[in-house]
């Protein structure tokens, strides 16, 4: 295929994925006074197995920059719903207004550390047909940076103020199309230079990556899929297999599922048949 070619069937694929109607969730709760930090949650539609709806945390992408934020997402929470899961779609302070850099530090990490810690209670309150005991973590792209890193917090070092005590309570994580190796997303310019930005630029990458690239905290003990297309072309392949292959180094296995002919987008697209692959990986670990 050529460059041409595989510009343009990206290019598709992610205007399929953004052609679809933001959903309304069934209600919206802040666990901070910004109002970048609130939870959408999304009530289960039907029955989706035996006894109370397994919980989907979704930590939505787009680079970690403030333009795209959870309502593109909103679709694909939407149907996670409707195949009898209770989700929990996470906002999160991503870059500056008017300005094009990646995430805020240490904005980006207190707001996913804090939702996670506050999501259990608010579960119990507003989705009472839901056993936060089984919760999958899941997150597009650079959410599934922030799936992996949430995921890892009782690894964090002991200086980290996001450390937690304890692993979370987690069924296993479901990181798709995962900026999941800083360094080799660094290298190879993801998005833009977005992993660089992330931790602050040049004079802080390599003194904060231990607290925030998900390769350097393994094992986690925690069970995890990343799931991949194999076309594409705004995060390669190359970086998930590198988190593999940390894992691995690390004494720890970690499920890829590659799929064929397949880019960025459709893994959130419920238009495309990958977002059914996605989306029967997370039951799997769900159920």
């Amino acid at each position: 295929m050529t460059d041409d070619v595989a510009a343009a069937r990206a290019a598709a694929e992610e205007k399929s994925a953004f052609s679809h109607a933001p959903v309304d969730p069934d209600a919206t709760a802040a666990y901070g006074d910004h109002p970048d930090q609130v939870i959408d949650f999304f009530a289960p539609r039907r029955a989706g197995g035996p006894g109370p709806a397994p919980v989907v945390v979704v930590l939505h992408g787009g680079a970690w920059r403030a333009p795209y934020d959870r309502l593109h997402i909103s679709p694909f929470a939407d149907f996670l719903a409707r195949r009898g899961f209770a989700v929990a779609s996470v906002e999160y302070r991503r870059g500056g207004d008017g300005d094009s850099l990646a995430g805020r530090w240490p904005d980006t990490f207190d707001d996913v550390a804090a939702a996670l810690d506050a999501l259990p209670a608010l579960v119990r309150e507003l989705l009472p047909q839901a056993d936060p005991r089984r919760t999958v973590l899941t997150g597009h792209s650079a959410g599934g940076h922030l799936a992996l890193w949430g995921a890892a917090r009782h690894v964090l070092p002991a200086d980290s103020p996001w450390r937690s005590g304890s692993p979370v309570t987690l069924r296993g994580v479901v990181a798709l199309a995962p900026i999941a190796d800083l360094a080799i997303a660094d290298k190879l310019d993801v998005c833009g230079g977005a992993a660089r930005q992330l931790l602050g630029g040049d004079e802080h990458f390599a003194e904060r990556q231990p607290y925030a690239d998900p390769a350097l905290l393994l094992p986690t003990g925690i069970a995890t899929t990343l799931v991949q297309g194999r076309a594409d072309l705004d995060v390669p392949q190359a970086v998930a297999e590198s988190y593999a292959e940390a894992a691995a180094k690390a004494g720890e296995m970690v499920g890829v599922t590659l799929l064929e002919d397949v880019g960025h987008f459709p893994l959130i697209d419920p238009a495309a048949d990958a977002c059914a692959v996605a989306v029967e990986e997370i039951a799997q670990l769900a159920w």
